[in-house]
C-alpha cells in the first residue's frame, strides 16, 4: 500500500509523525506521504516542519516518507499562489482540499487546483465532466477517498475519470490509527467505488507512478 493523503497532530490528526509511520509500516505500507492541512496562517510552519521529519527519518530508514500538504479551505484564487510556495519550501507533494459534498469547500475549489497544477485533487466530490477533462490533460490524480462521508462520492469520481481516461489514486485521508488502510480494505474500497480488478492494478501504478514523479523532482 502506498498512500499519499495522511494527517499527524501537526493539523488535525491524532499522531505524532513517528507514531503516523510506525503504525503505517506495521499495516504493510511500501510508502506514505504526510499531507497536514494548511492555509495562509500556518502553511510555512507546517511543511517545513514535514520536511524537516522527513529528512531527518530518511538518515535513519529506507522507508519513503513523502512530505506534503494539504491546502484546505483556502480561497481559490490562492490555490496557485501557496502551491508554489509550499513546492519551494520542500513539500515534494501537494494535495488541495476538494469541493467534498460533507464540508462547505469554497466552490471553484476543484477548478483552481486543476489549473495550478497541484498533484491530487483530493475527494473531489460531483466533480465536472469539464474538471476531470482538465485533470486527465494536466497530469493531476483524482482522489478515491476512503475518508467517511468524504467517500459518499467516491462512484461519481470513479465514473467520470474511467468515462474520460482521468488517472484515480485510492487514499485513507487518515486521521488516526484505525484510518489506516490494509490492502485488502483499500480493494474493496475501489471496488465499492464500481472499479474492478484491471482499475485497481491501474490505481496501484499511479501511486507509484506518482512517487517516482515526486522523487525525480528532487
Amino acid at each position: 500500500m502506498i498512500d499519499l493523503h495522511t494527517h499527524s497532530l501537526l493539523s488535525d490528526g491524532v499522531l505524532l509523525p513517528a507514531e503516523l509511520v510506525q503504525r503505517a509500516r506495521a499495516k504493510g505500507y511500501k510508502g506514505m506521504a504526510i499531507t497536514d492541512h494548511a492555509d495562509q496562517s500556518n502553511f510555512d510552519w507546517v511543511v517545513t516542519r514535514i520536511v524537516g521529519f522527513c529528512e531527518e527519518f530518511r538518515k535513519k530508514s529506507d522507508f519513503l516518507v513523502i512530505p506534503g500538504v494539504e491546502l484546505t479551505h483556502i480561497p481559490p484564487e490562492t490555490i496557485d499562489y501557496l502551491a508554489r510556495e509550499a513546492r519551494k519550501l520542500g513539500a515534494g507533494l501537494v494535495v488541495v482540499h476538494g469541493e467534498t459534498i460533507v464540508e462547505p469547500v469554497p466552490l471553484g475549489t476543484n477548478k483552481a487546483a486543476l489549473e495550478a497544477g497541484v498533484d491530487i485533487l483530493a475527494h473531489p466530490g460531483l466533480i465536472s465532466p469539464e474538471e476531470v477533462f482538465r485533470a486527465k490533460e494536466n497530469g493531476i490524480m483524482l482522489e478515491i477517498s476512503a475518508r467517511q462521508g468524504h467517500c459518499l462520492t467516491n462512484g461519481h469520481v470513479a465514473r467520470l475519470a474511467k468515462e474520460i481516461g482521468a488517472s484515480l489514486i485510492l487514499n485513507s485521508d487518515a486521521h488516526g490509527p484505525e484510518d489506516l488502510l490494509e490492502i485488502q480494505q483499500a480493494q474493496r474500497i475501489a471496488r465499492g467505488a464500481g472499479l474492478n480488478d484491471d482499475d485497481w492494478e491501474e490505481i496501484k501504478k499511479n501511486a507509484f507512478t506518482l512517487l517516482k514523479t515526486i522523487l525525480e523532482r528532487k
